[in-house]
């Protein structure tokens, strides 16, 4: 082997870590993100080659310019009544999560995530697709379970974990899952949804279904194994997903360029593989919902997936358990220069002269009282400090639920711990 002494000339190595340009203490500075002009990215038509895509990866799909207006070839031209849809679906999700927040804070649940400035990733999305099309999200879109009607009083007895969580105290809170409602189970184990939502696309492609699948997963995740193997499948494979990637600028503690946010954007990463993409404004409603609908139009005709970036901004911790304080700079998100998806909504509809004090007056005490009543009712059933003692599980139903039909051991054991239970009370 040479040694150093050998090679004087050489210069010495050295490695690149990746940093945010501002840490706590310094002002948050937002001038190096290029944002076009709303309406200035063209529309290929749906039936375009994956390569007539590939430019639009390094720009961003906008709608919505600063005045509530929408403009240009991507304008969904949705009707007012979708519009107030999609608003309040927004509203409520909002509201959701500030109850569920102050619940976790009272201690009556142990972990909550909330979405905040994010609820277009998911809601608009939702109202693009099909009600029978699955989705597999991570644990910032329960957007979806709300724009689908899905009973928030359920959610909340999953948060609390208690004697009427449908998933039967078995996952963390937060952690969803109805197949009803074409929601896949969120995973703690990150990224592993997204080889499951193309296994389950191709799985629709073979018996012939009319279904699709749509997936998402974060920044940070994109750099798990899993990511790059599901998007070779659905590449080769022409399987019908859509392949979120929610770029929220933050993993945890860990800003986007540790997961290659730095080299290029994220959707980027279409153009290796083959496959459509594109860059869309996570913070608007309608080029969330154009985007979606193109791309499912594009699975629907059997050409394949789309992976879509969705550009967006975590503006509150990644939990409970996390103050973002630690790592960068207070009140981020108020800075972020895309603006608030809500508050972008609601322009618009004033905009177009379907929205007024009055009606926002109206819809946040009718959503307020909603989710007050939610609460109570699930309540009712045990929050974390009350569930234990005063509504206990049925921890027999822990045997439950994993098999077609319990096997005679399971059932043995089950019948055991039912007699012991008996025995106790008695």
């Amino acid at each position: 082997m040479t040694s150093d002494i050998e090679r004087p000339n050489r210069p010495a190595l050295s490695l690149h870590v990746p940093e945010p340009n501002a840490r706590p203490g310094d002002e948050i500075d937002f001038s190096h993100i290029v944002i076009p002009a709303a309406g200035s990215v063209r529309k290929p038509d749906v039936s375009a080659s994956p390569a007539e895509t590939h430019e639009l990866v390094y720009s961003l799909v906008r709608v919505l310019d600063d005045d509530g207006n929408a403009v240009g070839m991507w304008d969904p031209r949705l009707d007012p009544d979708q519009l107030r849809r999609i608003y309040r679906d927004m509203v409520v999700v909002r509201i959701f999560d500030d109850r569920m927040y102050r619940a976790q804070r009272q201690g009556k649940t142990s972990f909550y995530m909330k979405s905040t400035g994010e609820e277009a990733v998911a809601v608009a999305a939702a109202h693009a697709l099909d009600r029978e099309d699955m989705t597999f999200p991570t644990y910032r879109q329960q957007g979806i379970l709300v724009a689908r009607g899905y009973p928030l009083r359920d959610m909340m007895c999953q948060v609390y974990s208690n004697r009427a969580d449908p998933l039967k105290g078995r996952q963390l809170p937060i952690m969803y899952s109805s197949r009803d409602y074409g929601f896949f189970t969120i995973s703690g184990n990150l990224a592993t949804q997204y080889p499951q939502a193309v296994g389950w696309a191709m799985a629709s492609a073979i018996r012939g279904d009319s279904r699709i699948a749509s997936a998402y997963i974060g920044d940070g995740s994109t750099a798990e194994g899993d990511f790059h193997a599901a998007v070779t499948f659905a590449g080769v494979y022409r399987a019908p997903v859509i392949l979120n990637i929610v770029n929220n600028q933050w993993a945890i503690s860990s800003f986007s360029g540790i997961a290659g946010g730095d080299l290029t954007t994220f959707a980027a990463r279409a153009v290796g593989y083959g496959i459509a993409g594109l860059r869309v404004d996570g913070n608007d409603p309608l080029a969330v919902f154009a985007a979606t609908r193109w791309a499912a139009d594009r699975a629907r005709l059997n050409l394949g997936p789309t992976l879509i970036e969705m550009f967006t901004y975590r503006v509150e911790g990644h939990s409970t358990s996390d103050d973002p304080s630690a790592y960068r700079p207070k009140n981020a998100g108020a800075a972020w220069p895309l603006g608030d998806p809500i508050a972008r909504l609601k322009q618009h509809l004033v905009v177009l002269g379907e929205w007024d004090d009055a009606r926002e007056a109206d819809l946040l005490e009718t959503v307020e009282a909603e989710v007050r009543a939610a609460q109570r009712e699930a309540e009712k059933q045990g929050t974390l400090v009350t569930s234990s003692i005063e509504f206990p599980q049925d921890v027999t139903t822990m045997f439950e639920d994993v098999f077609e039909q319990m096997p005679w051991h399971l059932r043995e054991q089950q019948a055991q711990m039912v007699a012991e239970l008996e025995a106790k009370r008695k």
